[in-house]
């Protein structure tokens, strides 16, 4: 599992869409990365803003697990991540 999110988070990186989604789904489930929702959510609203469907209604999922804070702290990640083109954003 931590050599597969290696790989995601490099095309995530990228841009790639679907890295990003399923870096999402390796925070939302802790495979090879530590369980973390803000991270999960930060990474799934980075996909559903190039239109991956699939990452609106995860990211809808995973926020209901979470605290307003935490939700407002994903939602800022995601700006800043997407500022630095990805970049060192976790």
């Amino acid at each position: 599992d931590k050599t597969a999110v290696k790989w995601y988070r490099l095309a995530a990186e990228q841009g790639d869409a679907v890295a990003q989604y399923n870096l999402g789904v390796a925070y939302h489930f802790g495979d090879g990365v530590p369980q973390n929702y803000v991270y999960a959510h930060m990474w799934f609203n980075i996909a559903a803003s190039q239109g991956d469907k699939l990452s609106v209604k995860n990211r809808d999922r995973v926020a209901n697990r979470m605290t307003r804070s935490q939700i407002e702290k994903a939602q800022d990640l995601a700006v800043e991540c997407e500022k630095k083109r990805f970049k060192r954003c976790y």
